[in-house]
């Protein structure tokens, strides 16, 4: 039986969701954000033995994002990322088709663009 009450899935690619449920303890569920291109198989017996539910979202916009990350503020709730600068977003988008990660990518758009200004500023 899992462990974990809740799982937010923001995994874009298609994937099984097996794992994810295996780790839900009996009435956990599992919130899918992402929206893949292609259907996802749903194993209902996972869901039903466990009376696991399945459900998504759409972003509601900034209040809703701001409330979200309040939350997590507030509960201690963090996530492992790779920080990746601009230049590597290809060889990034590679390794994650190669399924080769071990983090969700983070685009530093901030420090790409600072970089902009300043070689612009020279």
């Amino acid at each position: 039986m899992g462990t974990m009450d809740g799982i937010i899935d923001t995994v874009f690619a298609v994937h099984s969701l097996l794992p994810l449920l295996g780790l839900l303890k009996c009435h956990g569920k599992l919130i899918m954000v992402a929206a893949q291109n292609k259907p996802l198989e749903l194993p209902v017996y996972a869901l039903r033995s466990g009376r696991k539910v399945v459900a998504s979202s759409l972003s509601r916009g900034l209040k809703e994002t701001q409330e979200m990350i309040d939350f997590a503020g507030k509960h201690n709730i963090t996530a492992d990322i790779e920080v990746v600068p601009m230049e590597y977003v290809n060889t990034a988008m590679e390794q994650l088709m190669k399924g080769d990660i071990r983090y969700r990518f983070v685009i530093d758009t901030g420090n790409t663009m600072k970089a902009g200004q300043d070689k612009i500023a020279q």
